[in-house]
């Protein structure tokens, strides 16, 4: 005699015709936590490996110790690009003027001078492509890619800045023992800390 499996249903939420907007983001019922709004369509994150977590982690720290009292740090805070778009960086650069208080729960891309995104299997595509795009386009002046080293495991950081003749960012450079710029601020942060020990 064998038991009958448990039935288990799962209501998914059915988008309206023109997709949702960042007001549903905000307002619909039992989102999963990180849940992000890309081109209308709900994004929902997968588990979070150890490497994005220690990775973000030592950003927000080094990006802290780094910069003065007109920045804020924030980790894994909405940015509204516009009605339709409400990606969810790793970490986010903006101006201090625009942190209004504790209950606060996203910040508008005009106040966003570093958006970080640490790319993760299961969003490759969009940490490489479709939120890079759509930050430029938004005006964020400054972006970092944060990849995993195949060889040594340690985190390698794709430095862009924005093109204002073409909305779109520029390659500055690949960094990996450390992330050294000068925008927004001057930032000097030490990347071996992260990775396998000897």
């Amino acid at each position: 005699m064998t038991a009958e499996p448990a039935e288990h249903h799962v209501q998914w939420p059915v988008p309206p015709l023109d997709g949702y907007t960042v007001d549903d983001l905000f307002t619909l019922p039992d989102l999963p936590p990180h849940t992000e709004l890309i081109d209308g369509s709900l994004i929902f994150v997968s588990p979070q490996r150890r490497f994005h977590f220690l990775v973000i982690d030592l950003l927000v720290q080094g990006l802290r110790a780094c910069l003065g009292p007109q920045f804020s740090v924030e980790r894994e805070m909405t940015v509204v690009l516009d009605r339709r778009n409400g990606p969810e960086p790793d970490v986010s650069v903006v101006r201090a003027d625009a942190v209004t208080g504790l209950d606060q729960t996203c910040f508008h891309a005009k106040d966003v001078l570093l958006a970080v995104e640490v790319v993760s299997p299961d969003s490759e595509a969009r940490d490489r492509m479709y939120k890079p795009h759509k930050y430029a386009v938004a005006g964020i002046p400054n972006f970092w890619r944060v990849e995993q080293d195949g060889l040594t495991g340690r985190p390698v950081v794709h430095v862009y800045e924005l093109d204002l003749a073409t909305m779109s960012y520029v390659h500055l450079g690949r960094q990996s023992d450390r992330v050294k710029v000068d925008k927004p601020a001057p930032v000097d942060i030490d990347l071996t800390t992260v990775g396998p020990r000897p």
